[in-house]
């Protein structure tokens, strides 16, 4: 009577699969309330006779749940691993450890990283003390660099003003700049994803939100829907971005519209033509006006910053927010009106420029009054515009002659 009240108080017998890496495999019946390590046991004096009369062999083995690819801790029951009835479990023998290294194989590792150690201090005086001492004024490093950006650009506004007189006289010159003007019009920065806008629509956000969260986030719908629900309750989640007007998109569409109702004169073709083309010049040089990148411009306003001297600053450096702070914080040279003026056209630079038969060439190829213009308002395009066939040969001519001149 005894034996069977012990069998009604069991646990739950689970059948489990067990497997071993040569291939064996065999049904083992346990109690749910059995140890991991008394499972091993059974497994091992299944599959290897006599093996436990080493007691480390234990040890050196290790069961693993096949579905959850987890090891199973020995000291826990079946159940608190939550091994169910029919899992599958592998038995693998522990790789063994690694040798530990001998005595002589220790110093001599020692002595190697010694000898591929970075010389300290003391050693680089040493080695240096009989070289002649050089100053380097690193602040005027600094100007250095910021006069050579401010010169090449003014050297692109002069540029521009020579192409678009060149280009004028070209009998199709018409044609040539509503090309270059259609290019511009394709500038990724203000095109939106419509694929990325229509998914942020279809979770049931405004569109003008969603553009905003967009562009703030450069297109990434994971990040513009995190801002998105985090900007849910702000009053100015619906203000237009830093440098930007509502009335943009109004004054473009106008100017469209203006263009497209525009008709022919039957009398004074030319005058007509000429009219057209200054439309045309005006739209490129509205297109190329200063964009302010809307996250610098965010993040140095919340340091204190004016939002119209924040722009300023963005503009001067290149939308680069560290050097922006820093122009901020200093005497804030060059600046905005600097960089809107050209070159003095009697310079030799300019000159020497304008007597490159390279340049001459490039100046009557609307591509490279195009060029010019991205490179005003993103100068981080120089790079697409140097490896250019048409304009890259140009714009060589002029860092060298630059480069030249500067050294002398």
């Amino acid at each position: 009577m005894f034996v069977q009240e012990e069998k009604i108080f069991t646990g739950k017998v689970l059948r489990l699969h067990v497997c071993t890496m040569e291939g064996a495999e065999w049904l083992e019946e346990v109690p749910e309330d059995t140890t991991v390590e008394k499972l091993k046991e059974r497994c091992l004096k299944h599959c290897v006779p006599g093996s436990l009369e080493d007691p480390k062999t234990v040890t050196h083995h290790k069961l693993i749940h096949a579905t959850s690819e987890k090891v199973l801790t020995d000291t826990k029951t079946v159940l608190e691993e939550n091994v169910q009835d029919g899992d599958v479990l592998l038995l693998i023998k522990k790789r063994a450890p690694p040798p530990l290294p001998k005595m002589a194989d220790v110093s001599a590792e020692e002595k190697r990283k010694q000898e591929q150690k970075a010389p300290d201090k003391d050693a680089i005086l040493k080695a240096t003390a009989n070289l002649p001492s050089r100053n380097v004024d690193r602040t005027v490093a600094h100007h250095n660099m910021r006069d050579f950006q401010t010169e090449l650009r003014k050297i692109l506004v002069s540029l521009i003003e020579v192409a678009q007189k060149l280009l004028a006289l070209n009998p199709d010159a018409v044609e040539l700049f509503k090309k270059a003007n259609a290019m511009l019009d394709e500038d990724e920065e203000d095109r939106v994803d419509e694929i990325a806008l229509r998914q942020l629509t279809e979770m049931g956000f405004p569109e003008s939100r969603a553009v905003k969260a967009l562009r703030l986030n450069h297109m990434s719908v994971t990040q513009a829907m995190e801002w998105l629900i985090e900007h849910a309750d702000d009053p100015t989640v619906d203000a237009p971005l830093p440098g930007q007007t509502p009335s943009e998109a109004t004054d473009e569409a106008g100017a469209s519209s203006a263009e497209a109702t525009a008709g022919p004169s039957s009398e004074g073709g030319e005058e007509e033509a000429k009219d057209e083309l200054t439309e045309i010049f005006k739209k490129i040089r509205r297109k190329r006006e200063f964009r302010p990148d809307p996250r610098a411009v965010i993040a140095l306003m919340e340091m204190g910053f004016d939002e119209k001297e924040v722009v300023d600053a963005l503009r001067v450096n290149n939308n680069q927010q560290n050097a922006a702070c820093e122009w901020l914080l200093g005497d804030r040279k060059p600046s905005p009106e600097d960089l809107d003026k050209g070159i003095d056209t009697n310079s030799p630079l300019f000159q020497a420029i304008l007597e490159n038969p390279v340049v001459q060439l490039g100046l009557t190829n609307p591509k490279t009054l195009l060029a010019f213009e991205d490179m005003l308002e993103n100068p981080l395009n120089s790079t697409q515009w140097m490896n250019d066939p048409e304009t890259g040969p140009v714009m060589l001519q002029i860092s060298r002659i630059f480069q030249t001149l500067n050294r002398t």
